[in-house]
């Protein structure tokens, strides 16, 4: 069965959790960038030293929002390979709910838990699923 536009709801959903901590991050960091006396213009470049005036719940927001560009880009570029080659079947559609479920517990744990074990088994739970997404599409394609 091809592709429906409500198949690709996951990718709508993690676009806008990344949006969520996009802004989740601005309001957490202008403050503390206030708040320590950070001039913006200090902080062109990460390695700058001023991470070290930040408060560490304020710096894994930040963190959070970057890993949401990492990761995901393989998701959505797999999400998207299978809505153009015919794949998305129910299982896949339910691994691509999963993966954006977890990463978003995987935001939480990271901005709101110091447990950095829990993060990485949240972390790992979610590379499975991409995992089997991958495999799943590629073995549909060659068997």
């Amino acid at each position: 069965m091809p592709f429906q536009t409500e198949d690709l709801l996951p990718v709508l959903a993690l676009v806008v959790w990344t949006l969520i901590m996009f802004i989740w991050m601005y309001l957490t960091r202008i403050p503390a960038f206030q708040k320590a006396g950070i001039d913006p213009n200090d902080a062109r470049h990460p390695d700058a030293g001023y991470n070290a005036k930040i408060p560490a719940s304020v710096r894994s927001v930040a963190d959070n929002y970057n890993h949401l560009h990492e990761q995901p880009t393989i998701f959505y570029a797999l999400v998207f390979f299978a809505a153009l080659t015919g794949g998305g079947d129910n299982v896949f559609m339910y691994l691509a709910w999963a993966y954006v479920i977890l990463r978003v517990i995987h935001s939480f744990v990271q901005v709101l838990s110091s447990q950095v074990a829990q993060r990485f088994l949240v972390f790992a739970l979610s590379t499975i699923v991409l995992i089997v997404m991958a495999v799943k599409e590629v073995l549909r394609l060659f068997l």
